[in-house]
């Protein structure tokens, strides 16, 4: 994935010393029995796939009468995503999960209206547009970093809800100009409701054409008869604003924007699935990656004072090219992303037969790419679980191709990457920046990957100002 950092005139060093083991379910011995393996996928994925899984290039068995594949040979991800693309497409599962609370947004369209969306969509991600909303991201930082230090007077805070709010007060500032004081209650109830009773896949969602109701989709479609309502409320008021000259956000570039192919701009039913898309996946991943990042920092005491002093340098004023003056905070996002990444795998469903590095694919059989395991594979990475930001520092030597997606790769790769790891560069420097964090003795925090990657029961911190 090409890093946009600029090479610096001295070499960066981390500091000397061993790199933490973040604790991590133990992956089975042998393939888990299929009642087995299909709980442990709605309960916590990363303890479904076994240890060969880690060191084999490609692990084949079949189950529910097809093939799964799980894919961690380069070449054979870059033909299921790059070369030969067209062949796959999103699992049934994947569909009926998403499209009630993204609608048909560019997650998860196909063919021409993906590429339509896609076309529309770009001007609004493209670097210097992003650098135009560092004032909304720092201001939504600053705010809760002030928030945290007066919490920190009274004790241990609990960190993850308060980055949620964070992470959501972006995408309020940066979609519409405003904060979301008066719908972020509300937003982060329909996220929790829906991730919680109908988020998780079952396994009808998984055998059942997508013209046949499944049990989950009678509660999913009444979610969505809320949802909108809720969406269209929020546009409606943003839209009633008087529009200036200069677009102030994202909704006013979206509003703006135009398929340089074809002259059309979104209609109301677009517009709202994208914002819901660019909302949903946005808060809650980077809410996760902040998270990651700080319990990496507890545990790397000596890495986090080389962030602080880092975040001290830049100053205040992170403004145009913000990122070459923390390159070694965007490298410690960069690992918390190969550690924990907050999409931990990509399935897709074969539409027609096809060869993966030897293996005859069938039609309808699943390839499953999983950046979890992918990102420690024992024949990709060394020290795969150590946290060793290091290896993204400049001068480093590059990953092997295709052999970090967090943002996956090709056509489908995520639009908003570059946004993603601006915010949690500038948010990470900011608080690190501000504060000495660490942890309650003893405590630890394990990985449950369900939606997205997500701590499971994390403790409150300890946040002690600079």
């Amino acid at each position: 994935m090409d890093s946009g950092r600029t090479t610096l005139d001295a070499p960066l060093c981390l500091p000397p010393g061993p790199r933490p083991r973040p604790p991590v379910p133990e992956p089975p011995a042998r393939d888990l029995p299929l009642p087995a393996y299909l709980s442990a996928l709605r309960r916590n994925a990363v303890e479904a796939w076994p240890q060969r899984t880690y060191e084999e290039p490609i692990v084949q068995r079949r189950l529910l009468g097809r093939h799964t594949f799980i894919v961690s040979d380069p070449d054979a991800i870059r033909r299921v995503l790059i070369d030969n693309q067209a062949a796959y497409a999103r699992t049934r599962a994947s569909v009926r999960i998403l499209r009630p609370v993204l609608g048909d947004g560019l997650l998860i369209s196909e063919g021409a209206a993906w590429r339509h969306q896609r076309r529309t969509l770009a001007p609004a991600f493209t670097p210097r547009a992003v650098e135009a909303l560092v004032p909304h991201i720092l201001g939504a930082v600053d705010a809760t970093t002030a928030l945290l230090a007066a919490q920190a007077q009274q004790g241990p805070v609990p960190l993850f809800p308060a980055l949620h709010g964070l992470a959501l007060e972006i995408a309020g500032r940066t979609m519409f100009s405003v904060g979301m004081q008066s719908d972020g209650a509300a937003l982060r109830r329909f996220v929790a409701e829906y991730a919680e009773r109908m988020g998780r896949p079952h396994l009808l969602d998984m055998l059942l054409p997508l013209s046949w109701p499944a049990p989950l989709d009678l509660a999913r479609a009444r979610f969505r008869r809320r949802w909108i309502p809720f969406l269209d409320r929020i546009i409606a008021r943003r839209a009633a604003d008087p529009q200036p000259h200069a677009a102030r956000d994202l909704l006013d570039l979206l509003v703006a924007a135009r398929d340089p192919e074809t002259g059309h701009p979104f209609t109301p039913d677009q517009l709202r699935d994208q914002v819901a898309t660019l909302i949903l996946a946005g808060h809650e991943t980077t809410a996760a990656a902040l998270l990651w990042a700080s319990y990496l920092m507890a545990l790397a005491p000596d890495i986090q004072e080389a962030v602080a002093a880092e975040a001290r340098a830049a100053g205040d004023d992170l403004g145009d090219g913000c990122e070459r003056r923390l390159p070694l905070t965007r490298a410690v996002v960069d690992e918390t992303l190969r550690l924990y990444p907050p999409a931990f795998v990509l399935a897709r469903a074969a539409r027609e037969a096809d060869d993966l590095g030897g293996r005859t694919v069938e039609p309808g059989d699943v390839v499953m790419i999983s950046p979890w395991v992918l990102h420690r594979h024992r024949r990709l990475w060394p020290e795969p679980d150590a946290f060793d930001p290091g290896r993204f520092l400049p001068g480093a030597a590059p990953p092997p191709r295709f052999a970090y997606l967090p943002f996956g790769a090709g056509p489908r790769v995520c639009i908003g990457a570059h946004f993603a790891l601006l915010e949690a560069t500038l948010a990470l420097a900011r608080l690190i920046g501000r504060f000495r964090v660490s942890l309650p003795e003893g405590s630890v925090i394990r990985p449950a990957a369900v939606v997205t990657t997500q701590p499971d029961n994390p403790p409150p911190f300890i946040l002690r100002p600079r």
